[in-house]
């Protein structure tokens, strides 16, 4: 199957790239030319292309990973969008998270050009990304799950389906309140480690293999130790999945602990002039530290 991937950023360069070390011919495409993503997706093999247009015409398989809801929109179905040169019976796979009703709206629109889609929000970071090893909860048709999961798995290990369309949107919400409440945890872990005169390292290593271990504490959190704000997912990113959250809520009642970890996210946005929000989730200790 020819395939392209539309979307070069901290996770897209790296999905883009497996796909093409697994052997399959890549159309990659990003909107602007100079992003580190773009020379990983060259270094792998990818065929790096100038349009949307040039990327998706006669195309089997169309990727695409980029940023809030009208990106999404903008790619897939706006004036220069996917919907305008992709082939019939194409398969549209969207990493992007953008919650349920977003991608059951786009869903609908790309039935009318007879265009299949799947909502296949992504797991794991950029490390996930470049190892291949990503969680992807998957939404839409079965069969065109099964038919699309040799793609997926050149990028995922833990690939599930999840039901009909947006239906991976939606456990994607519920996995980004977790990775949201992990990091308020870790972080206070780490502040009272400090405060008693314990190396936050040591609690990470010790804790990593108990009942409080998980992803976030093993990797994230060495990283609030070391001082380490470098992105692998922005918070800026992390605060627009809490404002998908908070929207599909609706009116219902709140999440007092997913508004805490929103209200801290916000704290560390608003430092650096403004510019906080390119670190890492992990740079959530600095709320702590420096926000008062």
């Amino acid at each position: 199957m020819k395939t392209a991937f539309l979307g070069l950023g901290v996770m897209g360069g790296f999905m883009s790239a497996n796909l093409a070390k697994a052997g399959y011919s890549v159309n990659a495409w990003n909107r602007t030319s100079d992003r580190p993503g773009v020379k990983i997706a060259l270094e792998a093999g990818a065929n790096i292309v100038h349009s949307i247009q040039e990327a998706v015409t006669d195309i089997d398989i169309i990727c695409t990973c980029v940023s809030d809801i009208p990106d999404v929109e903008a790619v897939i179905l706006g004036e220069k969008g996917i919907i305008h040169f992709a082939k019939p019976g194409a398969i549209i796979i969207d990493f992007s998270t953008i919650g349920s009703e977003a991608a059951r709206r786009i869903s609908q629109q790309l039935e009318l050009a007879e265009i299949q889609f799947l909502d296949a929000p992504v797991s794991g970071g950029d490390v996930g990304a470049k190892n291949g090893t990503l969680t992807i909860m998957v939404g839409g048709d079965e069969t065109i799950f099964e038919t699309s999961k040799p793609i997926l798995e050149t990028m995922g290990k833990n690939i599930r389906y999840c039901g009909k369309v947006g239906s991976g949107q939606a456990v994607k919400l519920c996995n980004q309140i977790l990775c949201s409440l992990n990091m308020v945890g870790i972080c206070e872990a780490l502040l009272l480690a400090e405060k008693q005169g314990i190396d936050p390292n040591l609690v990470v290593k010790i804790c990593s293999t108990g009942a409080a271990g998980s992803w976030a504490l093993s990797n994230l959190g060495l990283k609030v130790a070391h001082g380490d704000f470098e992105p692998g997912f922005m918070i800026k990113h992390i605060l627009k999945d809490l404002r998908i959250v908070q929207e599909t809520l609706n009116s219902d009642p709140g999440l007092p602990g997913t508004e805490l970890a929103d209200k801290l996210f916000k704290i560390v946005q608003e430092l650096d002039q403004g510019l906080g929000g390119n670190q890492g989730t992990q740079a959530m200790i600095r709320a702590y530290k420096e926000g008062e």
